[in-house]
């Protein structure tokens, strides 16, 4: 059989099933709305070139719950805080687990890891391993000096910069990768930490960023079976060899562990303890082969370090435009701590502008503009529509965080309007609040947001107490490019190219 015979096949085979669904869905319960979905492909063009925009703009016409048909599987997009807890706190346990991707398939280790396991022990077992040896109060004050540490050789890299102009992302990434490695493998993965022309912290970088990026497109073939195996837009073919690169760099993390040439001896991280529960499992899932814990270690360093250097770029490129704010946080960073030490994780809680800074920040740029999606495991009814068991569900966390129902101005930067008189003094980001989630909600909730919230709080006070800034190449703050990068994350569309300016005495940099 020819291969043009093949491609007439699959496309009549895709009318027919098309005709059939729409016969039955014509007679259904009541869906959501939504824009009428194209013969095959059903409503994958109104997607656009960056969905979590396009989308946000469609829920302005057929409102906060949509209903979309991509391909041949249902979706419903949530556009509103309070259509979000419906799903995410009151029918939370029947969208517990995630639809069957391409991304998971070959990426993650065929749903091996935390982040796309289906909802049972397994996942359970995993997410206890992390919450009790990685994310934990008392995990995250025992290394408490590593996170400083790495924030403090950060600092001085970037005076040592002098007058050259610095990227600033790339050493953000270089920094909380190496505080996480730390606490996972007992040792930097990128040379002295500083990140400065190291070919290996930007190919890890490229390499996290392609991965979000991939994991963030609308394949074809995740919507339209019969065409899966054409890979139209070359997305799988991609998928495996990244996976082939990211498989390749912890292979030899896991095997420099296990025959003790990673971690300083005696030293027990992460992977020490994920290796030993190999033969002594931890809870109810069974024991931990060598592919489950490389499976964590890709989520960890991919969840766990972009997220946060993105959002502290994103904070930094807004106080640079709007340098009111950065000299009201420097005078709170002046009072509270003062101008002879750098600030610590211990002084966080007592720097409220700061606090506000951080949330106005998740607010306007969430690091997952769209959540990853979940699945309905059987049919329910939310605001009088039926929801289709099997039917796929999109949060638009960026469109409910600028929704201006909810929000006075939702596309200025105000960090006011979290401080005592603003109109969400009380607001917080750890999915009780559903006008900002940036860490999702529900049982599916962000299992690092502790973590998260800790490192993106520390790095911002640094820069804002260390540094005053200025663009390269004499840039004006006004005309600096804010727009944005889709992925599963929110990049920049164009990197922050800045100049750090030491503004406290050089020895402070060296105290710590």
């Amino acid at each position: 059989m020819s291969l043009l015979t093949l491609i007439v096949y699959a496309c009549i085979t895709g009318v027919a099933a098309y005709v059939l669904l729409n016969l039955r869905t014509r007679h259904a319960k009541r869906l959501p709305p939504g824009p009428t979905p194209w013969p095959i492909v059903g409503n994958l063009p109104h997607l656009g070139t960056i969905p979590h925009h396009s989308l946000a703009a469609l829920a302005t016409r057929y409102g906060p719950l949509m209903h979309l048909r991509l391909g041949f599987v249902d979706v419903v997009v949530v556009a509103s805080a309070s259509v979000a807890a419906q799903f995410l706190k009151a029918h939370d346990a029947n969208f517990a687990s995630r639809p069957p991707n391409s991304g998971a398939k070959h990426m993650a280790y065929n749903y091996q890891d935390l982040v796309f396991a289906p909802y049972g022990p397994r996942w359970r077992m995993l997410r206890k391993i992390c919450s009790v040896h990685l994310f934990s109060a008392k995990s995250l004050d025992d290394f408490r000096h590593v996170r400083q540490e790495e924030v403090a050789i950060l600092t001085r890299a970037l005076v040592g910069a002098g007058k050259s102009t610095v990227k600033l992302g790339q050493l953000l990434n270089v920094c909380t990768t190496n505080a996480l490695a730390r606490v996972m493998l007992g040792r930097r993965v990128f040379g002295d930490g500083s990140g400065g022309g190291d070919p290996k912290a930007d190919e890890f970088k490229d390499m996290v960023v392609e991965l979000m990026v991939l994991a963030g497109e609308f394949n074809i073939g995740d919507f339209i079976p019969a065409l899966d195996w054409l890979d139209l837009q070359g997305i799988t073919k991609k998928m495996k060899k990244l996976h082939v690169r990211f498989d390749s760099f912890l292979n030899t993390i896991l095997e420099e562990h296990k025959t003790g040439s990673g971690a300083p001896s005696g030293h027990v991280d992460l992977l020490s303890t994920l290796i030993s529960l190999k033969d002594d499992a931890d809870g109810e899932g069974g024991k931990l082969s060598d592919i489950e814990i490389k499976a964590l270690l890709l989520n960890l360093f991919a969840a766990g370090t972009d997220t946060s250097s993105s959002t502290v770029e994103w904070a930094i490129a807004e106080l640079i435009r709007y340098p009111e704010l950065m000299k009201q946080a420097q005078q709170e960073m002046d009072i509270v701590v003062g101008k002879d030490r750098l600030v610590t994780e211990l002084d966080l809680s007592q720097l409220t502008f700061l606090q506000a800074i951080v949330k106005e920040t998740f607010r306007l740029h969430p690091s997952t503009p769209l959540s990853l999606p979940r699945i309905a495991s059987e049919s329910c009814e939310i605001n009088g529509y039926n929801i289709p068991k099997g039917s796929t569900l999109l949060v638009n966390v960026w469109a409910i965080a600028r929704d201006p129902k909810m929000w006075t101005d939702p596309l200025e930067f105000q960090p006011a309007r979290f401080l005592p008189g603003g109109e969400k003094p009380n607001a917080d980001v750890k999915g009780n609040d559903f006008e900002v989630i940036p860490f999702g909600a529900g049982r599916r909730i962000c299992a690092g947001m502790s973590l998260g919230l800790r490192m993106v709080q520390l790095l911002t006070a640094n820069l804002v107490q260390a540094f005053d800034w200025e663009l390269a190449n004499g840039l004006d703050p006004r005309d600096l490019n804010m727009e944005e990068a889709y992925g599963l994350t929110l990049q920049r569309a164009a990197p922050l190219m800045v100049h750090p300016r030491p503004r406290l005495a050089l020895d402070v940099y060296r105290t710590r």
